[in-house]
């Protein structure tokens, strides 16, 4: 009898175990956790898409930062070209086919006959 007593201990002390797993595997329980498991799934979907906006602003800012050199490189050859077209001997060059010289008297200062 004893034996029996023992093995029936050992299945009581077994069966809240085998409970468990049945109790968290029936129809019920995976019904209840439907929603939980639907918040996991929007956190995925969360996670991804984060992940791929991130990728793609990386991939703007680094197609507006060449855009951002090449025009800082053009707004610097266009300076230059500007500084060197103003210089006095390159605006006498442009002006000559024109017809209009460099004066070579100092301008005369025009003043009111009324005063």
């Amino acid at each position: 009898m004893q034996e029996q007593k023992t093995g029936n201990e050992q299945l009581m002390k077994q069966e809240p175990a085998v409970f468990g797993w049945k109790k968290w595997l029936n129809y019920r329980s995976i019904v209840k956790q439907i929603p939980f498991f639907l918040f996991l799934t929007l956190l995925a979907v969360i996670y991804i898409y984060n992940g791929h906006y991130a990728d793609k602003m990386i991939r703007a800012i680094n197609i507006t930062g060449k855009e951002v050199k090449e025009l800082q490189y053009e707004y610097k050859t266009v300076k230059s070209e500007v500084m060197f077209r103003s210089q006095e001997s390159e605006l006498a060059k442009a002006v000559a086919p024109l017809g209009l010289k460099e004066l070579v008297v100092s301008p005369i200062i025009l003043a009111d006959s009324l005063q």
